[in-house]
């Protein structure tokens, strides 16, 4: 499902290939460097002990693992541990939308509503120990609340925050206002610790 929170369309797609849910936005992947990976994600009829192999590569990068789980599952397979893969924060501002993402691989994503984006391929110990608690506060959440069986919303209205979780087996989220999530046993964690990325990716931008 594409989702235009933005007025940029390249920017647009950058957003929803945050969410890992739409296989037709990675399409130019086949020309990347790990092509039998991409071209095993991309085929019409991908073999599922292929995608289990993605799945099981410590050297697969998180988003095709993502997009392994989701194929599987297309083929009736589903997802045979539940494990977060990635966590996605959106919030509504007045001038846009910010949002800050982050994956099991360590690698993250920051996009400001002023059309500005900062991409993390790489780690260290700075990030990892953020990662990691970001983590370790949504997997707190997921274990408490239920998944998501539709389709993803639009983007958050202004002064609400979204916290989507990426997990193996689907879409998991809560919303509600910025100030109230923030205070939350189990939402205010996961703002604290999404907020601690975005300072970390904007200053070593």
């Amino acid at each position: 499902m594409s989702i235009s929170p933005y007025s940029d369309k390249g920017f647009n797609k950058i957003y929803n290939m945050l969410f890992c849910d739409d296989m037709d936005l990675f399409s130019d992947m086949k020309d990347a460097a790990e092509t039998s990976t991409w071209n095993t994600l991309l085929s019409s009829n991908p073999d599922a002990e292929l995608l289990r192999k993605i799945i099981l590569d410590e050297n697969s990068e998180t988003r095709a693992c993502m997009m392994a789980y989701r194929r599987l599952q297309e083929k009736g397979y589903p997802a045979e541990r539940r494990e977060l893969l990635g966590v996605v924060v959106e919030v509504g501002l007045e001038e846009g939308l910010d949002v800050i993402a982050a994956y099991k691989d360590g690698t993250a994503r920051y996009l400001n509503h002023s059309g500005k984006i900062v991409v993390w391929e790489t780690r260290n110990r700075e990030s990892e120990h953020i990662i990691d608690q970001l983590f370790t506060a949504g997997d707190e959440v997921v274990s408490r609340i239920g998944k998501w069986h539709n389709d993803r919303l639009p983007q958050p209205d202004v002064a609400q925050v979204r916290l989507s979780f990426l997990v193996s087996d689907g879409l998991y989220f809560g919303q509600g206002p910025f100030e109230i999530l923030e205070k939350d046993a189990m939402g205010g964690p996961v703002i604290k610790a999404a907020t601690q990325l975005m300072i970390f990716l904007t200053s070593h931008n």
